[in-house]
């Protein structure tokens, strides 16, 4: 468990977070975007009668959100949890899906590290676990962990070893900047860590339960979100896509993840992912194609989770520009 120190502060809180005033006589929230660069800034918009929370107290209910880039500023309802099918998305053997809405698999390699975004002011790494069977070409690869890297400061989320899986045991191990971050089990258990450096773009880090275990939302300020639920590879899985997992050893407990970036990317943004986020960029990978594969192996392999080394990385420690 992480202390309290001159480098960073956490906070624990049970309760209702984040800028929310509650609308009387309507018992819906109102919601206002600090984002400075986008076009809702300082909007009060209130949140539909179907979603009136952004916290609900039901995890499986729909939270209410708002999206600080949209010229409507129109808040929506959407469960807190990934959706696969979203743009954003990276889950399955790894299944993406672009900012451009297009769906394309990135393999990598197993037990290596590769770049999905990088920009001035942020840097996502994955590391990839798989196997090869004998008589395939390339591994099988599931996202094993998510290394962040945003102004002078690191955060990990990773899904722990499970050989046979189990729904009341929470898989989920995290630390930030280097040290051991514990998130108490139950939903809505939070965290907020507060960075010593008050001119910081993100103002801290939030990680906020999704459910009771294996199930978080990870927030940025003004810079992104991040839905991420760990789940195991089932026998059903196993049988459809003949991984051939060995069931006895592991059940390659992995990441599904959706990202959402509040305060926009730059034109040079990279990454497996990051890349499609380009206003000019063209999707090698063609819609309707059954399993569109990318490559980009050598372009954006890192040397460990929390590298920024990648050919093509354009992070810049310290950053602060959006």
């Amino acid at each position: 468990m992480i202390s309290i120190s001159s480098k960073v502060l956490v906070s624990l809180v049970l309760v209702l977070i984040s800028h929310v005033c509650l609308v009387r006589g309507y018992n819906t929230e109102t919601v206002v975007c600090y984002t400075k660069s986008c076009p809702c800034f300082l909007k009060r918009v209130k949140c539909p009668i179907q979603c009136p929370s952004q916290h609900p107290q039901n995890p499986k209910d729909k939270a209410c959100f708002l999206n600080c880039n949209s010229p409507i500023c129109k808040t929506e309802c959407k469960h807190k949890k990934p959706n696969c099918n979203g743009p954003g998305a990276a889950c399955l053997d790894p299944r993406f899906i672009g900012g451009d809405g297009i769906v394309f698999y990135f393999h990598g390699k197993s037990n290596q590290h590769f770049t999905l975004l990088s920009d001035r002011n942020l840097h996502i790494n994955a590391r990839f676990i798989g196997l090869r069977p004998a008589g395939r070409q390339r591994d099988f690869t599931w996202i094993q962990a998510l290394g962040i890297l945003f102004d002078n400061h690191t955060f990990s989320v990773e899904a722990t070893k499970a050989v046979k899986w189990d729904d009341g045991v929470d898989r989920l191990k995290f630390s930030y900047d280097g040290e051991e971050l514990h998130l108490p089990e139950g939903y809505p258990s939070f965290l907020r860590t507060s960075p010593e450096n008050s001119g910081s773009v993100s103002g801290g880090l939030e990680v906020e339960r999704t459910s009771d275990r294996n199930g978080v939302l990870v927030v940025l300020p003004e810079v992104a979100e991040i839905s991420i639920t760990v789940v195991p590879v089932t026998e059903e899985d196993d049988r459809v896509h003949g991984y051939r997992i060995p069931f006895s050893e592991d059940c390659f407990a992995h990441l599904e993840v959706q990202f959402r970036f509040i305060g926009g990317l730059s034109p040079e943004v990279e990454g497996v992912l990051g890349k499609t986020y380009r206003p000019e960029f063209v999707n090698p990978a063609k819609p309707g194609v059954a399993m569109a594969i990318v490559g980009g192996e050598d372009k954006y392999r890192t040397s460990s989770l929390l590298a920024a080394d990648c050919v093509n990385c354009v992070f810049s420690h310290g950053s602060v520009e959006l």
